[in-house]
């Protein structure tokens, strides 16, 4: 597929699909994620952490591929900034984003790859899950135009998917069989009830579709570690994070709040705490924290 034709089905998912509501406080796209009660809190305290990694405050926030601001956390990103420049290149997620943001925000269409803004203008820059869309030839280019667009001296969050996360193909054969033995106890449980219960406990397990039964996604592209620093070591400072260690399908196949799932989410946020590095290197979704120098170390490592 050529780089035209990749951005366009992407922009055409997002338009007709992904950021359509299909119900008055869910988009498609949050169908991909899981929002169930027991696993909220985990899912809230992993979005917070970009806090820790942007300025507080400033002029203009980025968010770069912004789609609708979906998430209540995400808007306390540019909470002390004067505006927020969402950038998409979906204009319905655009006019999604500015039911949430009003005058606060700045609306523009754009492609993360070619940037059209100025050198050195944000304060802080956020992108989440959006370069994982971008097509192969493009992701470095991004990378470059959001640094080139940081204020010296300032920081960038960005947060993707790998691939291949390690953790999580070491932990394919555990999660199979956990979900195997819950659906079977689901179905046994479901065939000693009356037929009322029944009903009611099949319309709740259609809530919460597995990811193999939602709708058919978008193009996707990511890639490892060890890519992403080969391909950035000489062009920018950076280190890689944790954003969240497991994927939708880990917590869709394991957590159960019978099973005292907000319990062992707890521990997997301290051990995510404990070492971020590394399960930002070997789990689902990294968070990578972009520093640009002071224009006087600009200047001095130009001059070595």
């Amino acid at each position: 597929m050529s780089e035209n034709n990749t951005k366009k089905t992407v922009r055409e998912f997002y338009d007709h699909v992904g950021w359509q509501m299909v119900n008055q406080d869910m988009y498609q796209n949050a169908q991909y994620e899981d929002l169930r009660p027991v696993t909220r809190e985990y899912i809230h305290r992993c979005h917070l952490r970009v806090n820790r990694h942007i300025a507080k405050e400033g002029i203009y926030l980025l968010d770069a591929g912004s789609g609708p601001v979906q998430y209540p956390e995400y808007l306390t990103y540019s909470e002390g900034y004067q505006a927020r420049v969402c950038m998409d290149i979906s204009i319905v997620a655009l006019k999604e984003a500015r039911k949430r943001l009003g005058d606060q925000g700045r609306y523009v269409v754009g492609d993360i790859a070619h940037l059209p803004f100025k050198s050195n203008l944000f304060d802080g820059i956020v992108s989440l899950h959006t370069i994982h869309h971008v097509p192969l030839e493009d992701k470095l280019p991004a990378y470059d135009e959001l640094y080139r667009t940081l204020k010296p001296g300032k920081t960038m969050a960005i947060v993707n998917g790998w691939t291949n996360a390690p953790l999580m193909r070491w932990l394919s054969r555990f999660m199979d069989a956990i979900k195997q033995f819950h659906d079977w106890r689901r179905k046994r449980k479901v065939g000693t009830k009356p037929v009322e219960a029944a009903i009611k406990t099949a319309s709740e397990s259609v809530q919460e579709p597995d990811q193999e039964s939602a709708p058919a996604g978008t193009f996707v592209h990511k890639l490892d570690a060890e890519w992403l620093t080969q391909a950035l070591k000489d062009r920018m400072d950076f280190e890689i994070l944790v954003w969240r260690s497991v994927s939708v399908r880990f917590l869709r196949s394991v957590i159960y709040p019978e099973w005292g799932g907000r319990f062992w989410l707890k521990i997997l946020f301290w051990l995510e705490e404990r070492f971020p590095r590394l399960l930002g290197r070997i789990g689902q979704y990294p968070l990578l924290v972009v520093r640009k120098p002071e224009i006087k170390n600009l200047v001095q490592a130009s001059e070595v």
